[in-house]
């Protein structure tokens, strides 16, 4: 019996993913554990791996296909003994090379409901449905007059909005038209049996002062589920620049999933800051010290090197486990709270960012996570991660220091309750002993999610994150 191979889903996020390359062609042997293809997630490219033995018989998705739905029909493996010639694609809808032919492929919904429920899902499931271009006001009842259109509370005639547009074009007064969609509501076909009657004109100047103050005061954009506000569109921001002033760059996945993720983060999460000034001299040399002492290897290459932002995600996941309140997310109905640190790091790359979590933080040495950290950047920037490798967390850090950038607020990363962003250290005069005194002097900004920590928790996260970075030794014991 053929096998079937379907998109997979490679995180508990994903919906669609870019078909980037075959590595076996048609009618090559496959063995269980051989890779098929590369698929490019919003995050990663990812290898698909065989689990079955056969030939494969069918590529059904070219490579380079992008936004193919998971489980999707991608590819067909005859199994042992099989034909490949012989293998057919059966009811599972060849996958196309792009959004055009797709929609082409799909079948017209049916008005009548007993058809609709004949649609069969290319699992061999089956689906009913009716389609309703706007959803009525309110139901009519079932006694309501069939002579002409059911007007809802107001006089309000209720009517589909391609009735409404066929309607306007051609001077039909919906008023005097009998519906026959769901609950009388008027359906493009009334409007045109009636213009074929010639019976119900609208006349002229009424249906001039009708829509006269609809030209005078247009009707407010609406405002999209959840009461959510509505962004410009794209015709609108285009209009405030001319047209040769810039050019369009298409949205890849990571951005489209930056941009819905943390909007819906700064939409869902309530967000409050934290600021601090943490001193940095007994850190800097604490880790010159530790550097200058790591042990090499037969190149001569240090076996570490410890950056600040070593000791950051140390201290981080440190003052999480001695604040073990605040080492906790939002679970909609319940907070779960966790036994270990796991504190995510930002990684810019071009267009987007990664962001690796180090598991277990407070139990991992600092040249621990300095080296996994290494390796993550790395992987990261060739967008090798595995998604079990960047998401989760209870909480990040965001270091724009290396730009000179000295303080800023960073956005909760979600399910994480928290993100510390870290800025650049300095030199500033302080008071010491009622004398001025130069130290360097690094500013962080705590973003907590108040359904979480509260501001007396947080504070009290923060503070324990600034006594590890002013006294370092704390981290080596």
């Amino acid at each position: 019996m053929p096998i079937n191979v379907l998109m997979p889903a490679l995180s508990p996020t994903m919906e669609k993913g870019n078909l980037a390359k075959w590595l076996k062609k048609e009618g090559d042997p496959i063995k269980s554990g051989d890779v098929l293809a590369e698929i490019e997630t919003d995050k990663a490219t990812m290898e698909v791996e065989a689990i079955d033995e056969g030939v494969l018989a069918k590529i059904l998705v070219p490579e380079g296909t992008a936004d193919v739905p998971v489980n999707d029909l991608i590819a067909i493996i005859a199994a042992e003994g099989e034909d490949p010639s012989s293998v057919q694609v059966g009811g599972a809808p060849k996958a196309a090379s792009n959004g055009e032919a797709k929609a082409e492929s799909k079948p017209e919904p049916k008005a009548d409901a007993s058809a609709a429920g004949q649609n069969t899902t290319p699992g061999g499931g089956h689906m009913s449905y009716e389609r309703v271009n706007a959803a009525p006001e309110g139901a009519q009842p079932s006694g309501a007059p069939q002579g002409g259109a059911q007007a809802g509370p107001g006089g309000r005639v209720f009517a589909s909005p391609l009735a409404r547009r066929i309607a306007k074009q051609e001077g039909v007064d919906l008023g005097a038209v009998q519906g026959s969609g769901p609950h009388g509501r008027i359906i493009a076909r009334d409007v045109q049996a009636a213009k074929a009657s010639g019976t119900t004109k609208a006349p002229a100047a009424a249906q001039a002062a009708a829509e006269a103050p609809k030209a005078a005061a247009p009707a407010p954009k609406a405002a999209p589920a959840g009461g959510a506000p509505a962004g410009l569109t794209t015709d609108q921001v285009k209009g405030f620049f001319a047209k040769d002033a810039y050019e369009e760059v298409p949205l890849d996945g990571m951005r489209k999933t930056i941009a819905k993720r943390l909007t819906e983060a700064m939409q869902v999460a309530p967000h409050f800051y934290l600021t601090v000034d943490c001193e940095l001299d007994a850190l800097m040399k604490l880790r010159e010290t530790l550097n200058g002492s790591a042990g090499k290897d037969k190149d001569g290459k240090p076996a570490f090197k410890l950056s600040v932002n070593d000791f950051v995600i140390k201290a981080m996941g440190l003052a999480l486990t001695r604040v073990p309140a605040a080492n906790a997310v939002w679970a909609e109905d319940r907070i779960l709270r966790f036994k270990h640190a796991e504190v995510g790091v930002a990684v810019a790359i071009d267009g987007g960012l990664f962001t690796p979590v180090i598991r277990r933080a407070d139990e991992k040495t600092l040249s621990t996570i300095s080296n996994e950290m290494k390796d993550f950047a790395a992987r990261a920037r060739a967008k090798k991660l595995k998604p079990e490798e960047y998401q989760g967390g209870v909480t990040s850090v965001s270091n724009l220091g290396m730009f000179g950038i000295k303080h800023f607020t960073a956005v909760i990363n979600p399910p994480q309750s928290s993100i510390l962003a870290v800025g650049a250290g300095e030199k500033r005069v302080v008071v010491k002993d009622g004398a001025p005194a130069v130290v360097q002097v690094m500013t962080c900004t705590l973003s907590c999610d108040h359904r979480v920590l509260d501001g007396a928790l947080g504070a009290e996260l923060v503070s324990a994150f600034k006594g590890l970075i002013e006294n370092p030794m704390g981290m080596l014991v």
